[in-house]
């Protein structure tokens, strides 16, 4: 009897074990990660564009046939030396019948101005000939006692006053000669042949960057006819969205990327704008921009196979410090009104509430609810609850 009892005893118990296993909770698979001590950096990351710092557009300085430019952008150009563009003044306009009989009388009225200007000084230098001849007489005559004193004076006087219309009349001529010239431009037309052509000289040392107007064409005073710059100094302009730059400062350190090279350049902010403007995203979406302004950190941090307009991407740092507790953010979620992570603690997941400072988009620093070494799950789905079994994904 006891022997039978133990053995159904032995059944039920055997019975009850593999039921508990078939219906107990199945372990989830899940990612794991860990918390560690070490560096952060907050960044903001933007796509920018490398421009010359100093650009210089050249211009016709007066109106003209612009002869072709042979120079093509890349060529480079010497200060002072280099001939940029060669044009030639434009030529005067073609006179009609009626205008050209006008500008030919007022000729003939300004030679005959002239004319009279001669003559006039020719009868005052006359006078004042005979007025210092007269002066020398009644100087004699006042010493000898023959005249008053009072004729010496009016004399010198009358020679004074003829000495003053002769610069008059000498002025007027150089003023009817001035009016004869003006005249006689007037009437100037296109004569057989070209003037010499007018040079104009590169203003820096550097290359050609565009060339605005290529072909021979008669262009007016101020069109833009190529670019020059120096592409050994550069910088960067990126433009973040404005709750982005308000973070940003003068002096913060800029990574950039994606330039083309293996290693990552280094740069600084040099200056972030104080307007902002709109621009419409890929999506369709208006956007507040602000644009910031970067440099290089050293002449030996630009590389020269960078040029003009090149793509490039910036991660300014905000925020940094070297040693910090840190967890994946990929593990952090909210629960209610707080940050959460789900820790590991001997195979089963426990709901642990977090507090954290900074943040990037991969790591952040966490103040409180976590040590150094704890295991966390990354990424944790709708399986996953307090007290749920996890095993390492394979």
């Amino acid at each position: 009897m006891p022997k039978r009892l133990i053995r159904i005893a032995l059944i039920v118990v055997g019975l009850a074990a593999i039921l508990i296993w078939a219906f107990r909770p199945a372990s989830v698979n899940a990612d794991f990660a860990t918390v560690e001590r070490g560096p952060l950096r907050v960044t903001v990351n933007e796509e920018g564009q490398t421009r010359v710092r100093d650009r210089f557009v050249v211009s016709a300085p007066v109106p003209g046939r612009l002869l072709r430019i042979d120079l093509e952008p890349g060529d480079p150009v010497v200060a002072d030396r280099t001939v940029l563009a060669r044009f030639q003044p434009t030529d005067p306009a073609l006179l009609d019948v009626r205008t050209r009989a006008e500008l030919e009388a007022r000729v003939r009225a300004a030679e005959s101005a002239l004319g009279g200007a001669r003559a006039e000084a020719d009868r005052v230098r006359s006078d004042l000939q005979f007025a210092r001849a007269e002066l020398k007489r009644t100087r004699e005559l006042v010493a000898g006692g023959a005249l008053a004193a009072r004729d010496l004076e009016a004399a010198e006087q009358a020679v004074t006053a003829l000495e003053r219309g002769l610069e008059s009349a000498e002025f007027a001529i150089r003023t009817a000669e001035h009016q004869l010239e003006l005249a006689r431009a007037s009437l100037v037309q296109t004569r057989a042949g070209r003037a010499t052509a007018i040079p104009l000289y590169s203003p820096i040392d550097g290359v050609v960057l565009r060339v605005l107007q290529e072909s021979e064409s008669v262009v007016p005073t101020g069109q833009p006819l190529l670019e020059v710059g120096d592409l050994r100094d550069l910088e960067i302009v990126a433009d973040l969205l404005s709750s982005a730059a308000v973070a940003v400062r003068p002096g913060q350190g800029v990574l950039i990327e994606q330039w083309g090279g293996g290693h990552a350049l280094h740069g600084t902010v040099r200056r972030v704008e104080p307007s902002g403007f709109t621009k419409i995203s890929a999506l369709g979406v208006e956007e507040q921009r602000v644009n910031v302004i970067i440099d290089f950190a050293s002449s030996g941090d630009q590389p020269h196979s960078l040029g003009d307009n090149y793509r490039v991407e910036v991660r300014i740092v905000v925020w940094s410090k070297d040693d910090v507790l840190k967890a994946p953010t990929s593990s952090l979620f909210r629960n209610g009104d707080t940050w959460a992570v789900y820790k590991v603690v001997d195979g089963v997941a426990t709901l642990q509430d977090v507090e954290i400072g900074e943040r990037n988009g991969l790591e952040a620093e966490v103040l409180s609810g976590l040590s150094a070494g704890d295991t966390l799950l990354i990424y944790p789905g709708d399986a996953v609850r307090d007290g749920v079994r996890v095993v390492a994904r394979t």
